[in-house]
């Protein structure tokens, strides 16, 4: 190796490695090359796509995506001894996205440049090729399909020399004859199918996304701090910003208050939600689980073929057959009633409690004809009967009657003074202000200045002509 040579690959190595950061060029340790990564800058809502026929385990017919990178070019390189004197860079060109054949193509390319500047050296004039004129140079354009090397092709990642020099392939994809020339041997379409090619440039693609976010600085718009991206969170369907800290906390307070289905963007009149990844990488390990357990049982919750197994100490969600109100569950092996929630009885009515007679009552006054029908079925309609006619009765009793304070028994008052003797437990009351009276002198409650009831026996007591007439008992 010449001394010109070599100091000349050290200072285009060197100008590299100050060129580019880590991510772009890595200097091999063990000799005169390296690997470079090219990401190209895409056109705006470049989209990308497969046809139904190639997706192999894809179920939909043709996929279609919008990206803004795509997994990188790699081009690995060795400097021979006489270069650039005399001989070009030995390499190999990688990718997952572009065929064999725009590999291809690409690399004759290469060796062309390399015949322009013979002699001089070219991995600068190379990388910014790649990343600046490959879509112009192949003719690709929005939405670009992807396609795989068809199989059987060998190929190799052991970098080679190039091939003879020939004709440059400028626009090499517009040829119809493109994809039956001979690949280049040093052209390698890295990638196993067409279902992990998708895989990785989506992967790809938010990885990048996420790394430019993270990179610029944006205010939040509840604590109007100026924050990193890496500080904040974006909602994906909005692309409203929002610092960690502000959503962490208005997270916790709707899980905590279970408000699962709330987790809307704080914009008003915003409806974009967080994505429970979002909401796991903010909150704790503990409100997440609850978070997750309240989303699943409200999910359950409107399914009408989906109960709870009554059991207080089990709850698990059971499949209910339809036209059937059993239920078994699948984790205790309870069969209950799906209706009334009790064990299950057949085809006899439902048991109601007294607590729930009310409930029916109402429910069935207010009901059509079907709802009618289905709680005569459900209840049998003695019961629904009945429940109407204790009603009935409560109402009255309510409305005619008072409870003794001693024992609770109704009383209705017909006639006479407000001095009343229980039936039940044979105590005596005062009417007017339900108070009990002493059993030696009751009508003292009435005769005493201080008491409330003074000189209102006979207050409201009924007369033949339905009148009513006070009298001051001045004797007693």
């Amino acid at each position: 190796m010449s001394s010109e040579d070599k100091e000349a690959q050290e200072d285009e190595l060197l100008a590299l490695a100050s060129i580019y950061d880590e991510d772009e060029f890595k200097r091999a340790e063990s000799a005169q090359g390296g690997e470079t990564r090219i990401c190209l800058e895409l056109p705006q809502d470049f989209k990308i796509f497969v046809r139904g026929s190639s997706t192999e385990s894809l179920q939909s017919s043709r996929f279609e995506y919008s990206v803004c990178f795509l997994p990188p070019l790699v081009l690995n390189f060795e400097l021979p001894p006489d270069y650039p004197s005399t001989s070009p860079p030995v390499f190999t060109l990688s990718g997952k996205w572009l065929s064999q054949a725009q590999l291809s193509a690409l690399c004759k390319h290469l060796d062309n440049v390399w015949e322009e500047n013979r002699g001089c050296v070219v991995l600068f004039a190379w990388m910014q090729f790649l990343k600046e004129e490959t879509l112009n140079y192949l003719n690709i354009s929005s939405p670009y399909e992807l396609k795989m090397c068809p199989q059987g092709k060998g190929q190799s990642r052991t970098p080679v020399g190039p091939l003879e020099a020939g004709k440059d392939c400028g626009g090499a994809t517009g040829s119809a004859t493109a994809e039956e020339e001979i690949m280049d041997a040093r052209a390698v379409q890295d990638v196993e199918s067409l279902s992990s090619l998708i895989r990785e440039i989506l992967d790809f693609d938010q990885a990048q996304r996420r790394k430019c976010f993270n990179s610029k600085m944006y205010s939040c718009s509840i604590c109007f701090c100026e924050k990193l991206g890496s500080e904040c969170m974006h909602f994906t369907e909005c692309s409203h910003v929002y610092c960690k800290a502000c959503l962490k906390d208005y997270f916790e307070i709707q899980i905590r208050d279970g408000q699962v289905h709330c987790l809307n963007c704080p914009e008003p009149k915003c409806s974009s939600v967080a994505t429970p990844g979002q909401v796991k990488e903010l909150v704790g390990e503990e409100l997440f689980a609850r978070y997750d357990r309240l989303l699943l049982q409200s999910s359950l919750d409107l399914m009408a073929d989906v109960v709870y197994c009554p059991r207080p100490g089990c709850q698990t969600p059971v499949m209910q057959e339809p036209g059937c109100t059993m239920g078994i569950c699948s984790c205790c092996n309870y069969a209950f009633c799906t209706l009334c929630k009790m064990t299950y009885h057949g085809v006899s009515p439902c048991k109601v409690t007294a607590e729930k007679l009310m409930d029916l009552r109402n429910e069935y006054l207010e009901a059509d004809e079907t709802t009618k029908r289905f709680l005569e079925q459900r209840y049998g309609k003695r019961v629904i009967q009945k429940a109407l006619e204790e009603m009935e009765s409560k109402e009255w009793l309510e409305k005619n009657s008072k409870s003794c304070p001693c024992c609770g028994t109704h009383i209705e008052k017909l006639d006479g003074c407000n001095k009343m003797t229980c039936t039940g437990c044979m105590q005596y009351f005062c009417w007017l202000c339900m108070g009990s009276l002493s059993r030696a002198n009751p009508y003292r409650h009435f005769n005493d200045p201080s008491s409330p009831c003074f000189n209102r026996l006979f207050q409201a007591m009924h007369i033949d002509d339905g009148e009513f007439w006070e009298v001051e008992d001045d004797d007693q």
